[in-house]
């Protein structure tokens, strides 16, 4: 839309780069190009603004195969308006000189135009194919063909219309359709899958037979390594215990000899000691004999008062000390009696 500005009964209109503005005044054209910008008088001007930039055009139509069976087909046009005189002359592009808006609705009669003519030719291209063909090629086919269609097409020309591009976004069949169709698909897929889990599960049992092959190759390898560990131990047992063995006979050897000798030592001394003893008892015993003899040769010659005299030497030597004597009067009776019957005794 054209920025149209109001001043003291003048406009200026100011187009954009992308719109070609033509500029009628009194049935001359004063101005025409795009981005145009000028002033003029709202009473004797006649304003047409046509759009020349590429623009996208979606539709979406329903069509039937050959084999009767509805598709819907989204397609995509891209066009411009190359000729801009052309479409002003063909179709109303006349905007209001006050308020810069359309009059009229061409951008809705060129979509018709596109519309009709793409669909036309899809419909053509698509009743004489299967729809297991169309959902296969029919996506090209329809573009080839709808965009040679619109290019053969003589009415866009004379509209001043180009078509730049043609694109076929999607070509579907009725939901029931399209969901049979998929099931056929999606049980190959799922056999497909079945079959790869089987294969995957059965890879994963054999290399789990093999794990378990290899662990029981070496426990089996493992056993017989503790039983020659076991072979040896027993052997590295029995070579200690008979070096042991030969050990404590040698260590008993010597030990016996030990005691032979400390036997035969003690033996010796033994005699050796007896022989003392008995030659220290002899030798004792000649000289007991000896004083004995010398104490008998001595008292032979000795008087009998002097031997009484030392016997009680003697006597007093072998009694123990006697610090105090205590006479009772029964004691010194007895000894009073005694002393006198002594004295009548020895006067009678």
């Amino acid at each position: 839309m054209a920025d149209i500005t109001r001043r003291l009964g003048w406009r200026h209109l100011r187009g954009a780069p992308t719109t070609h503005i033509r500029h009628h005044r009194a049935g001359r054209l004063v101005h025409d190009g795009p981005g145009l910008s000028f002033w003029y008088r709202s009473l004797t001007a006649a304003l047409s603004e046509i759009p020349v930039d590429d623009r996208e055009l979606a539709m979406t139509f329903h069509a039937r195969t050959s084999d009767f069976q509805d598709v819907a087909v989204q397609a995509t046009v891209t066009y411009r308006i190359s000729d801009p005189a052309v479409a002003a002359a063909r179709l109303d592009f006349s905007i209001d000189p006050d308020t810069g808006v359309w009059r009229g609705s061409p951008l809705d009669q060129l979509s018709t135009l596109l519309t009709e003519t793409a669909q036309q030719h899809a419909l053509d291209v698509l009743a004489r194919t299967s729809l297991s063909a169309a959902l296969v090629d029919g996506v090209a086919a329809v573009r080839e063909r709808v965009g040679a269609g619109l290019a053969a097409e003589p009415r866009l020309p004379a509209t001043g219309i180009e078509v730049v591009a043609v694109r076929v976004v999607a070509l579907r069949p009725e939901p029931e359709v399209e969901r049979a169709l998929r099931t056929p698909a999606r049980e190959q897929i799922q056999q497909e899958a079945d079959r790869a889990t089987y294969e995957r599960r059965a890879v994963a049992v054999e290399r789990e037979r093999a794990i378990a092959e290899n662990e029981l190759a070496s426990r089996i390898e493992l056993a017989r390594r503790e039983e020659q560990l076991v072979e040896q131990r027993g052997r590295n047992a029995r070579r200690e215990a008979e070096e042991q063995a030969a050990a404590d006979g040698v260590r008993a050897e010597a030990e016996a000899a030990r005691t032979v000798r400390l036997a035969d030592a003690e033996a010796a001394r033994s005699v050796r000691l007896a022989r003392a003893e008995a030659e220290g008892a002899r030798e004792v015993g000649e000289a007991r004999a000896q004083a004995q003899e010398a104490w008998l040769r001595v008292h032979a010659d000795v008087d009998v008062a002097t031997l009484h005299a030392l016997t009680g030497t003697r006597l007093a030597e072998n009694l123990p000390r006697i610090d105090s004597v205590t006479v009772s009067p029964d004691v010194l009776t007895g000894l009073l009696a005694r002393l006198g019957g002594t004295d009548a005794r020895e006067r009678a």
